[in-house]
């Protein structure tokens, strides 16, 4: 097991500089916020349109591993919606939560740990995970904030409101061009393809330092929060999230060992940063989200190089 924690300590390394940057005041406040930009709107999308333009289609177009991570994310996003309903919480409230558990840190994580763990034959795979992830999931929890959230004559809009979001965001609209890239079958100008390198190439290493900035502003925060539902989060997200995305890959659509293997480490990732910035952006429940993101990351070493070491 610990050659394997040798495998993901790079990806966590880089995570603990963007902490100890932020904690030590080397960056300043707004870092988090600057840096995060910075992968959103231009390393992570330059990624994105350059991993599906130089594609096969081949690749892109693996319905057995779509099927088994999007109903992965699924069922565990529905059942922490439900027992969070039925504990008494908002439907906005529960929907996050529903991210909490179901919304794994493939844009940030994903991508250089399949690239350390598998090699560049999972960045077609961890795409496909990144757009089930921060489009698909992302959308159903916003049409269902916004329905807890507008008046009865306003949600008519939800869906106007949502379509508009999704169109404006740079990570759906980047693999989208790179699609079409990919089927016109033209190939990338010499230039184009080595600023879309350049670029791409600061998605990973900056994600994760803007990952662990964000970790160190959370740490910051008060310890006051609902430890029951954080711990029934975790444990979702940790331990049923990668356990329902195996038994769907492997024992019920019998995919490829290596189609499960990335499938399942996918989905073992800790919570990305996406429900918090709903949870901010609709004043919600951001401090039990915050703790959620913060304590799935840091246990996830221990609980990635466990399945490491099981999968061979």
């Amino acid at each position: 097991m610990l050659s394997n924690l040798f495998i993901v300590l790079p990806v966590f390394a880089l995570i603990f500089a963007g902490w100890l940057a932020r904690r030590s005041n080397a960056l300043g406040p707004h870092a988090t916020r600057e840096v995060n930009r910075l992968v959103v709107y231009l390393a992570l999308p330059a990624l994105l349109f350059d991993v599906m333009a130089n594609a096969d289609p081949a690749q892109i177009w693996q319905p057995g591993f779509i099927l088994a991570f999007a109903l992965g994310c699924a069922l565990i996003f529905v059942l922490a919606l439900g027992i969070r309903l039925r504990q008494g919480s908002h439907l906005a409230d529960a929907a996050i939560d529903g991210l909490n558990a179901g919304y794994a840190n493939t844009g940030f994580m994903g991508f250089p740990l399949i690239l350390t763990v598998v090699g560049q034959s999972g960045m077609a795979p961890t795409l496909v995970a990144t757009i089930v992830t921060v489009c698909v999931l992302f959308a159903v929890a916003i049409v269902l904030i916004e329905a807890s959230l507008q008046s009865q004559a306003r949600r008519r809009d939800i869906a106007r409101k949502t379509l508009l979001a999704l169109i404006r965001n740079p990570l759906l609209v980047a693999p989208a061009l790179g699609a079409m890239v990919m089927v016109s079958g033209w190939p990338l100008p010499q230039t184009l393809d080595k600023f879309l390198k350049l670029l791409g190439g600061a998605a990973s290493p900056c994600a994760l330092i803007a990952l662990g900035l964000f970790l160190a502003d959370s740490a910051g925060r008060s310890a006051k929060a609902g430890q029951r539902v954080e711990a029934l989060l975790i444990g979702l997200k940790l331990v049923a999230h990668p356990v329902v995305t195996w038994v769907i890959a492997a024992p019920i659509l019998g995919l490829a060992p290596e189609a499960v293997r990335i499938a399942v480490l996918l989905a073992a990732l800790p919570t990305g940063t996406g429900p918090f910035m709903l949870a901010e952006f609709y004043g919600r429940q951001a401090l039990v989200t915050s703790r959620v993101v913060l304590a799935t990351t840091v246990l996830s070493v221990a609980t990635l190089s466990l399945y490491l070491a099981l999968s061979g």
